[in-house]
């Protein structure tokens, strides 16, 4: 079946069956796509050392901003696509593949450029110490140098899920998985190249898909595919992807100012091996969250095209689902955090000082996961209905307006426990404003249909 016909079931076959649909092969790409850090991880901690984990936990605001301006682009052309294919609209849709192409490649080579120039005064802002600095370097100087395909690669991915080939975004994303895992030991063990083979491993792995990609979109059959006609900029097309693109931008980039607090809260009241435990705990609850977003991302064509369509109780019924989903995979994430956080620990670690903090960590970080669930989903529900500002309060409520005070003033009373109490003390406050938030939207959408 080609392409062009694919998206219109998105308006007619029933809720639960195109949720499976798009959401189990989105859930197993970005599943897989959180075990490229988690597999850097375990053989950094394995094969280099528990500094070395410390060292790759400093590049994590870095990888944040990274992905923040992806997901701009990304995202915002993917709910963006989704939406004119709803409205029929197939040659603006096609375009915006064009603009994100470009988009990409532009701002990947600016980010490069900026970020090696100050790449040592940032890492020690980050948190590092002369401990840690010489492995986050030698690791980001490679991943800086790859940053171009990977912001092609994650955006093309976007634009390919959205328009109708949600198990061909998975196969990617598991490719490149699979290659990234393979060539890890073989780069850290076999070649002795440190953490710079995990990153060198992590590059190549997303090249290795991206050619796949761009073979894919050459295809002339189907809707949306590369032409030179489409590789213009158009500053409307731009403006609209990134309306809507700014909440997860925002999100990520108070993500890194987080990390960057957390990181520095940790090292003062405990030292750089608590950065480590924190590297192991942001891997373990990352996953996790990533699998939610999976199911976000499965949710976000159908809410997309349906609130196009103007089918508002579509609309309803594939955000119940998706609440519902994500509440059972955090709740899993609090039972395991709660209960066997030791077990969670020695995956990436031997080391008994890291285990025994990462431990402490864990138990306390997993304290509200049953309530994020619904939290993340509500956030990317309005953003995938075009309903951008509200997106962005949500995402700022959470990242910005509570758990940033509180990194900054509980820390100051009960030392490290305060930094890893702030992060379920906003999972807690963010939860209850964004249940208000969608019991009034609904309410509004019921009223509309009277």
């Amino acid at each position: 079946m080609s392409g062009q016909y694919i998206p219109a079931e998105l308006g007619t076959e029933k809720i639960s069956k195109l949720l499976r649909q798009y959401a189990i092969p989105a859930i197993i790409a970005m599943t897989a796509s959180s075990l490229y850090n988690m597999v850097d991880s375990i053989f950094i901690g394995h094969g280099v050392g528990s500094f070395a984990i410390s060292g790759l936990a400093i590049t994590f605001p870095f990888m944040n901003i990274a992905a923040a301006f992806g997901t701009l682009v990304g995202i915002g052309a993917s709910t963006l696509v989704s939406v004119k294919l709803g409205q029929k609209d197939y040659s603006t849709a096609r375009r915006v593949l064009g603009n994100v192409f470009i988009l990409n490649i532009i701002i990947g080579i600016l980010f490069t450029i900026v970020s090696l120039i100050f790449l040592d005064p940032v890492l020690y802002f980050f948190g590092a110490s002369e401990n840690t600095i010489s492995y986050a370097r030698e690791y980001m100087i490679i991943i800086l140098l790859g940053n171009i395909f990977t912001h092609l690669y994650f955006g093309l991915n976007n634009v390919l899920r959205s328009s109708g080939h949600p198990k061909k975004a998975m196969m990617l994303t598991i490719s490149a998985v699979v290659l990234n895992t393979i060539l890890d030991p073989v780069f850290i063990f076999v070649f002795e190249w440190g953490i710079q083979g995990a990153a060198i491993a992590t590059i190549l792995s997303q090249l290795v898909s991206l050619v796949w990609q761009i073979h894919i979109f050459r295809n002339k059959k189907e809707l949306l595919h590369l032409h030179k006609s489409i590789f213009n900029l158009e500053f409307r097309l731009v403006k609209d992807m990134l309306a809507i693109g700014l909440s997860p931008f925002l999100m990520n980039v108070a993500s890194c100012f987080i990390v960057i607090l957390i990181n520095n809260g940790l090292k003062t009241h405990s030292g750089d091996l608590a950065i480590g435990a924190f590297g192991i705990v942001n891997r373990f609850s990352f996953m996790f969250v990533m699998i939610v977003m999976g199911l976000n991302q499965g949710m976000q064509p159908v809410a997309g095209y349906n609130y196009g369509a103007g089918l508002a109780l579509r609309v309803q019924e594939a955000l119940g689902l998706t609440i519902f989903f994500a509440t059972i995979v955090t709740t899993t994430a609090f039972l395991i955090g709660e209960f066997f956080p030791e077990w969670v620990a020695r995956i990436f670690t031997g080391d008994e000082e890291l285990i025994a903090l990462s431990v402490y960590g864990l138990r306390i970080i997993v304290m509200f996961y049953p309530l994020i669930g619904a939290q993340i989903v509500i956030a990317t529900f309005f953003q995938s209905i075009g309903m951008a500002g509200k997106a962005i309060f949500l995402s700022l409520t959470r990242q910005v307006l509570i758990l940033i005070p509180c990194l900054i003033i509980l820390p100051k009373f009960f030392g490290v426990t305060g930094v890893w109490a702030s992060m379920p003390i906003s999972d807690f406050a963010a939860s209850l404003v964004s249940t208000v938030m969608i019991f009034y939207q609904i309410r509004k959408f019921k009223s509309e249909q009277r």
